[in-house]
């Protein structure tokens, strides 16, 4: 059964920063489904992207995967043979657990789980590198390099999947955008102290960037399409296409 999420329920005088250890872990499904507007289309979308750009003999990559839903979901799309998905993170409890889910699926794709921080993981022969919510968590001064270090990993016609959360430039825009999630997050279950202790325990450990941004980095980085597939509220997804 699934565990619900109360890591933050109870209030705290001091609020540590964000960590995905063993308490984040055990109840990651129930977080991120009710914390992350839009999560299901994006993982189900990753069965598609599988389907369609996974090319025979390469791998996929699914960097930061958590309890491993995108390389489930790949997984489940791949259909070309030789296929090999290489599942990375570099916390030991959400590695744990992705490797007792990925053990107990059905499909056949060849998955190898890691962990590791994804700066150190050679990316080569990719058809698809999925980076769902990670770069975010990434110092903002090496996002670049890894952007570029995806980019060369692809063969052509690969695509990298990147989903973030995101700023606007326009403040307005910005308070609605996090007034609204907020208030999605509320709709979802979560207190106003649940939501606010939660937020200042991200503060300096998810730094978003603006789609402007991403776009610019993509391109310097060589991709020569890039675009935005998905978006709910301050959460979108992009994907990027290296000819």
């Amino acid at each position: 059964m699934e565990k619900i999420d109360k890591v933050y329920a109870q209030y705290r005088e001091k609020v540590c920063g964000f960590k995905f250890d063993d308490a984040v872990a055990s109840v990651f499904d129930d977080m991120i489904r009710r914390s992350v507007p839009g999560y299901a289309t994006v993982i189900g979308m990753a069965k598609v992207f599988a389907e369609h750009y996974a090319s025979e003999n390469t791998n996929c990559y699914d960097l930061g995967c958590s309890l491993g839903a995108t390389t489930l979901a790949m997984r489940q799309g791949i259909k070309k043979p030789g296929v090999k998905i290489i599942a990375v993170d570099n916390s030991h409890s959400m590695i744990e657990q992705c490797r007792k889910h990925v053990n107990s699926d059905v499909n056949e794709a060849a998955v190898d789980v890691i962990q590791a921080d994804i700066a150190d993981i050679c990316i080569e022969n990719a058809s698809i590198v999925a980076m769902n919510y990670t770069l975010q968590f990434f110092s903002p001064d090496r996002r670049k390099e890894l952007i570029q270090r995806i980019y060369e990993g692809l063969v052509p016609g690969g695509l990298l999947i990147l989903s973030e959360k995101i700023k606007f430039d326009d403040r307005q825009q910005n308070n609605f955008q996090i007034d609204m999630y907020h208030e999605f997050k509320r709709l979802n279950g979560y207190s106003s102290l649940e939501v606010s202790q939660k937020r200042k325990a991200l503060e300096n450990v998810l730094i978003p960037d603006t789609l402007e941004t991403h776009y610019s980095r993509l391109k310097d980085a060589g991709f020569s399409r890039s675009w935005l597939w998905f978006q709910c509220f301050n959460f979108a997804s992009l994907a990027a296409f290296k000819d």
